[in-house]
């Protein structure tokens, strides 16, 4: 018996990666590309226009279009649901007859100036 080691081969021996390190590697861009599409979830929700925002363009487009004596429903008011549609078209053709405070406020005494103008 001897104390000898066996020859060395030409090649060097494959030598695997530990399995730790391409786990945590991993780990590390899974978390990365996480955090990469929350904050790119969050920028997109935070810039997109709120119900009252459409609302509101809505409103501004109907006083445009009554003063402008447009038909049909304008492009802005897209995303309104049907009856806040319908309270804004009455709110603008109010606001265009002059039935309405300047504050937007239905007025009972202009509202009765006028059905007292009429024959």
């Amino acid at each position: 018996m001897t104390n000898q080691l066996p020859p060395m081969p030409d090649t060097p021996p494959f030598v695997a990666s530990k399995p730790t390190v391409t786990r945590r590697r991993d780990l590390i861009v899974a978390a990365a590309v996480a955090g990469a599409l929350a904050i790119g979830g969050a920028v997109y929700w935070i810039a997109r226009p709120s119900y009252d925002d459409i609302v509101r363009g809505c409103q501004r487009a109907l006083v445009a279009q009554y003063e402008a004596d447009g038909r049909g429903r304008p492009s802005a008011c897209d995303g309104v649901k049907g009856d806040d549609y319908d309270a804004l078209v009455l709110n603008a053709a109010l606001g265009n007859l002059g039935r309405l405070d300047d504050d937007g406020t239905f007025d009972k005494d202009k509202m009765l100036e006028g059905t007292l103008d009429q024959p």
